[in-house]
Formats: structure tokens, sequence, C-alpha cells
């Protein structure tokens, strides 16, 4: 099969879509298909606005027509709803194409965070943009229940996966020198992202964050104390991970938390709010409630293989394969 994926979100971004388009290219490419993913380094782009990492594709319309036709997909995915996705759906929609579609970010609840749009306005435009489609992928119950009852159409289900021998159990020693525990988060350093709701918190021993964006600065200078080690990806990742007695998630809009089975699988405790995301993916891999407090110390009392042996029912080539069974023909 020869597959077109169009996404805004693309290197050199690092975050969970980005990893979960990479996994599953390699993981099609490996079993014969081929994958041609297009994303805004292959156009000219600017940076979005307050988040100068993230570059948006100008005016791709045309260029990505040329390109389809190059490739001549026998099957389009339309990953995210940016300039790339909307160009991608005019082109299908007014060729007959038949396309799919997928949901991996809550933009109305991004969009309301640094605006004063209410989240209605947004999640109708997300509608339509979906439902153009001849299905959308969610990764889990929670977000594909939630799509339902806002009218979404022909929901399909695609789980993420993890690399478990990336992300594996080994040598703690990554904060030596800190007081334990050691608190960790990973991920973007976004307002959307809920970060001071770990930062503020009363714990014993040290906090880390792994990771950057818009929020580092002003966070960082809140709290002093904490240790931000910016970006790591790779084995410096997991390292990181294995070294943190809990991973702290604080985020309440996240669609999955690709993050959570990377803690997990190298064997560390999540602490979160029992929301989309965490209630599907953490199991007894860590501890939710709503006092994050709360969570964080009792997630100090989850055995590390207890993580681990909940990560391990998430694999790549499980969630390529269901990718590929959602695919339609063009």
């Amino acid at each position: 099969m020869r597959l077109a994926i169009v996404t805004d979100a693309w290197r050199p971004q690092i975050n969970g879509v980005v990893r979960t388009l990479e996994r599953i290219t390699a993981e099609l490419t490996a079993t014969g298909d081929t994958v041609e993913v297009i994303g805004p380094d292959r156009f000219r782009n600017f940076a979005m606005p307050g988040y100068g990492e993230i570059r948006l594709a100008l005016l791709p319309r045309a260029r990505l027509a040329r390109m389809l036709d190059e490739i001549r997909p026998d099957a389009l995915h339309v990953a995210t709803e940016g300039p790339l996705g909307l160009a991608a759906r005019a082109i299908a929609i007014r060729r007959g194409w038949r396309f799919t579609t997928s949901f991996h970010t809550r933009f109305a609840e991004y969009v309301s965070a640094r605006t004063r749009i209410p989240p209605r306005a947004t999640w109708a435009l997300l509608r339509r943009f979906h439902n153009a489609g001849a299905g959308t992928l969610a990764a889990t119950p929670s977000l594909r229940e939630e799509l339902v009852r806002r009218g979404f159409r022909r929901i399909l289900p695609w789980t993420r996966g993890v690399d478990l021998e990336l992300f594996r159990p080994g040598a703690r020693d990554a904060w030596h020198g800190l007081p334990r525990p050691v608190f960790l988060y990973a991920g973007r350093v976004a307002v959307e992202k809920n970060i001071a709701a770990f930062l503020e918190l009363d714990l014993p021993g040290s906090k880390v964050v792994v990771g950057d964006g818009p929020q580092r600065a002003a966070l960082q200078s809140r709290h002093p104390a904490v240790h931000f080690a910016g970006w790591r990806e790779g084995e410096a990742l997991a390292h990181a991970y294995r070294g943190a007695d809990v991973m702290v998630f604080p985020s309440r809009t996240d669609t999955f938390g690709l993050v959570l089975l990377e803690a997990m699988a190298s064997g560390t405790p999540v602490a979160a709010f029992p929301v989309m995301g965490p209630k599907d993916v953490v199991g007894a891999g860590g501890v939710l409630d709503e006092d994050l407090h709360r969570a964080c110390l009792a997630a100090l009392e989850v055995p590390r293989a207890q993580a681990r042996a909940e990560a391990e029912r998430f694999s790549w080539p499980a969630s390529a394969r269901a990718f590929r069974e959602s695919l339609t023909l063009v």
C-alpha cells in the first residue's frame, strides 16, 4: 500500500503526535508498505505565534496537491487540523477521495486557555473538519465517548504503543545528587499542561522538569528550587524516567499521554488526576486522585515492577496494525 500521511506536527517538533507518527511509519515500512509523511518542513513555513518551535506551512495547498499527484497514494490520512490538514481535506473533497483523520489534541481547551474564544466554537470547527472524512481515529475509550457525545461520526479505535526495549528498568542514577524522592514531569512546558499544579505542591525531595516550551522561563523564575533539565530524547530520556521515583502528570486536557507509558515501562509509577488519558492508561501502574499531592505520595508505594507490567499491555506493532486496518482506499 502507498500511504500518504499529512501532518502539521512533524520534525523537528518533539511531542506525542510526532513520536506516534514516526513509530507508525517505521512499523508499516518494516512490513512492506510505502509511507510518505508530508509535514511543514517541506513548505515555506512560519513560527506559530507564542509557540516558536511549532512551524506552520504557509499557503500549502497548490504544492501539496502536486506532491499527492506524484505520490499517487492508495490511502490518505490527515493527522492534524492545521494549515496542512485543512489543505489536504480540501484537496480530497474536491477530488472525491476518501480519507481518514485522527484526533490527537483537545484544541478547544488549548485555544480557550490562551484566548477568550469559548470551547464550543472550536469544537464546532473540529467536528466539521473530521466529519468530512471516512473515519476519525481516537486513542482511548474516554476520548471516543466524548467525541460521540459531541456529534463526531465514525469514530475508530487506535491505541498507542511504547518501546519496551528503550524504556526499561535499569540503573537509577540519572538524578544523582538531588535529594530523594525525585518527582519528575516530562513533556511540553506550556500552559495547557497545568504544570504549576505540580510545581506548587509541598513535596519531599526534589522536583524535576524534563522538556521545554513557552512557559519555561516564567515557571523557572517562579520556582528556583525546581531542576529544569530541558529536552531529552532516546536513551537520555529513558535514563531520566528510570532515575525518578514518581512521574507526575498534572495535565487535565491530554487525550492519551505517551509519557505515561514511557515512565511506567521504565518502572516509574505515575501520579495524575483521574481524567481522560491517565484513567485509560495508568491502571495499577500509579495513583489517580483529585488531590495531586496525595497521589504523588501514594505513588511512592506502587511497586516498580507493577508499573512496568501495566506498560507491557501496549505495543507499537499492535498500534500500527489497528491504524492500517482503519485506512480506506482513496
